[in-house]
């Protein structure tokens, strides 16, 4: 049953603009709509809409066309600012195709322009919204973060020959890293700190330099779409909510993505600071800047991947989807209310025909437009399976290597899922098996402890992949475990051993002085490298996070402004910190230097012998620790090459291992072993040692 309204001679006399008056001229537009009794059956009926038409800005034959998809508005129009802080612009009606494209055409070119939609519900006021195609964005730095489109040149950058990085998935050494707080601390020595150009300085102590001296092959930036900053003030109340949870307003990371075709223009910014209530990014630097980042990335042979975040949208800012067509674009609940899975305040509706198209433009336009060679998807589980094979299935037309990881849940969990359709997944699995789930009572085998279903079995399987052909294995293939002991998520691997073995109370105690907390002693040094020993030499990819290869600490800086009771402990979600807890201090490096240069040295080996990276699930087999649980040894015979890993988790008891017939030589041990002849192997408690046959 339905029944069916029509609406005419809706008239628009003037609307508040950001609190000022947007004089318009008088329109009609005589529009069908269809009803539904639910908002799932009108959703269902939506879906059936498509277009193949270039949204957002086309400039072509001395024309500028404009077009936004949005079923369910009554009206729309296009305005177009001299300026970015002018409230007051020109504004041109848009009519409506049979597959509710709204468009318009305008004579000549209009770069440099300013421009928003200005969409009209039902029953609502027209609200100036964003065009989600917009290639850069301008923003006011607020909680609402009014945004304007800027029409730019498109493929009107000199890239010198540049293209993709192109390496096999299992080659993969990913350093997961934030663009700001790679040269924003003044250690970096960079001149342009915390900006994309930051990270394009050479010779200095931080920043690109340093990662390449590391050796890692490949980068993942934290979300570098243009996203929302600043949340809602501090014990005020906003549209039901109270901010009871930030009282520094930000959101450093980034995961609250607002134009999924558009730089973050913060990075542009050498300011040392966001500035409140002022426009950024009006002059679109912020878009060959990016270019520039990533092609000097190239040039030292890094690849660039981008965390992106396709599942929810910027959760307080006016002006965007949820204004665009709340109904077609969200999950919604039978009452029209935002489903939020993602713990967000709303979850996309990524099933949608004209959002899937969306998402997968972005990913192309991101990976021709910007070179990226890779991407990060956040909450991949909130994204459905269509969408997923679409994206994957129409990225490797244009780089059949583009690399595509993701976290394998939000509203569920299904690694194997993932992998099936070719995807890789973040595998928490050896991360809560090796170093645990939590530093208080959820410590894992590093420790000399199991936790919840882990076992020694386990720890084997993660060695060969986490493959589904071992018991409560995840992967179809190796390259599909994005093998990892510390993200941007949670405390740092460092800060976790720390508390594991209740070197500090990050409940209680304060630490004031941060270099001498970073050092680390003995008992933590050991547990660091026999960590990142294990991560190492297991199969798949490798990610390690910015700073864990130090072991960096994240202490709350004290700022007496803040109103934070918890300066000076740790921290483990320091989302919104853009301050010295989450910049980069490279003096820290210098104090934990043998930890840097193990890591190095990890990488080094991983890198040249493809043994550590290549085999097959049948060419690794495990060597007899005589009853340690807590100890591994297994020996791994590829491509005419023999290694053996052994390593010593156990508190009290060595590890005797007895080698295979051969001469045998140590690449790397986490003590400073004397090279010499032996059929046995005997190992410290918290010991690890890297053995090539001569």
């Amino acid at each position: 049953m339905k029944r069916l309204l029509f609406l005419s001679i809706i008239t628009l006399v003037s609307i508040n603009i950001f609190g000022s008056e947007m004089f318009i001229s008088e329109k009609t537009l005589q529009f069908q709509i269809e009803e539904k009794f639910s908002v799932k059956e009108r959703q269902k009926n939506l879906d059936k809409i498509y277009t193949d038409k270039k949204l957002g800005v086309l400039v072509e034959n001395d024309k500028t066309i404009f077009r936004l998809f949005t079923p369910n508005a009554e009206e729309v129009s296009l305005v177009i600012f001299e300026n970015v802080d002018d409230s007051v612009g020109v504004v041109y009606d848009m009519t409506r195709d049979e597959n509710f494209v709204w468009e318009v055409s305008i004579e000549n070119f209009l770069y440099g322009k300013f421009y928003n939609f200005l969409v009209k519900h039902k029953n609502k006021d027209a609200v100036l919204c964003l065009d989600p195609y917009a290639k850069a964005v301008a923003s006011f730095n607020s909680y609402f973060t009014p945004r304007k489109g800027i029409i730019i040149k498109e493929n009107d950058f000199d890239w010198e020959g540049d293209t993709w990085i192109r390496n096999n998935w299992r080659d993969l050494i990913i350093y997961e890293m934030h663009i700001r707080d790679m040269t924003e601390h003044p250690s970096s020595g960079t001149e342009q700190r915390g900006t994309y150009l930051g990270l394009t300085e050479t010779d200095k102590k931080g920043g690109l330099s340093y990662i390449k001296k590391l050796g890692v092959n490949a980068v993942e930036l934290l979300p570098s779409m243009e996203f929302a900053n600043v949340e809602i003030p501090y014990r005020k109340e906003l549209r039901g909510r109270f901010n009871t949870w930030n009282p520094y307003e930000r959101n450093h990371w980034g995961y609250m993505t607002a134009a999924f075709f558009a730089p973050e223009e913060y990075y542009s910014i050498n300011t040392r600071k966001l500035e409140r209530n002022q426009w950024s990014g009006a002059d679109a630097k912020q878009v060959n800047d990016f270019k520039q980042m990533v092609k000097a990335f190239h040039k030292e042979g890094i690849a660039v991947l981008m965390d992106v975040v396709f599942n929810h949208l910027s959760e307080y800012e006016f002006g965007n989807l949820k204004e665009i067509d709340k109904e077609y674009y969200f999950r919604l609940d039978d009452d029209g209310n935002f489903i939020a899975e993602s713990y967000c305040g709303n979850d996309l509706r990524t099933e949608a025909p004209m959002l899937r198209r969306l998402i997968v433009e972005s990913i192309l336009y991101w990976m021709k437009e910007y070179h990226i060679d890779g991407f990060r998807f956040d909450l991949g589980k909130l994204i459905d399976w269509e969408t997923i094979e679409k994206i994957i299935y129409e990225a490797r037309k244009i780089n059949p290597d583009v690399v595509f990881v993701c976290e394998p849940w939000g509203g569920g969990y299904d690694p194997a899922g993932f992998s099936l359709r070719g995807w890789g997944s973040w595998n928490d699995q050896i991360r809560n098996g090796v170093k645990g789930e939590n530093p208080y009572n959820g410590l894992g085998w590093i420790f000399g402890q199991w936790y919840g279903n882990n076992n020694p079995d386990r720890i084997k399987s993660y060695i060969k992949g986490t493959l589904v052909k071992d018991e409560q294995g995840l992967f179809q293939t190796p390259e599909h475990s994005v093998n990892y002991l510390e993200s941007h998520d949670g405390y740092t691997l460092g800060d976790f051993i720390r508390i594991g073995l209740r070197s500090v109370d990050p409940h209680h105690y304060k630490i004031t002085n941060v270099d001498e907390f970073v050092r680390l002693n003995d008992e933590q040094l050991k547990l660091n490298k026999l960590a990142a020993m294990f991560l190492f030499t297991s199969q798949g990819i490798t990610m390690i996070h910015s700073g864990q290869e130090f072991a960096r600490t994240k202490v709350i800086a004290f700022n007496p402004e803040i109103p934070d009771t918890n300066q000076g402990k740790i921290d483990h979600n320091s989302y919104d910190k853009d301050n010295e807890t989450n910049y980069i201090n490279y003096s820290h490096v210098d104090i934990n230097y043998e930890l840097f240069e193990f890591y190095q040295k990890l990488i080094e080996l991983r890198k040249k012998h493809s043994a550590l990276r290549r085999a097959d699930y049948e060419q690794i087999t495990f060597l007899n620790t005589e009853n340690n649980s807590f100890s591994i040894a297994f020996r791994i015979d590829h491509n005419e090459e023999s290694i053996i890993v052994a390593l010593n988790a156990d508190n009290y008891r060595e590890a005797k291992i007895e080698l295979p017939e051969g001469k045998w030589e140590i690449l790397l041990s986490t003590e400073m072993l004397v090279e010499k002849k032996f059929r046995s192997l005997s190992l410290m408690p918290k010991e690890g040692v890297i053995l090539k046959k001569k």
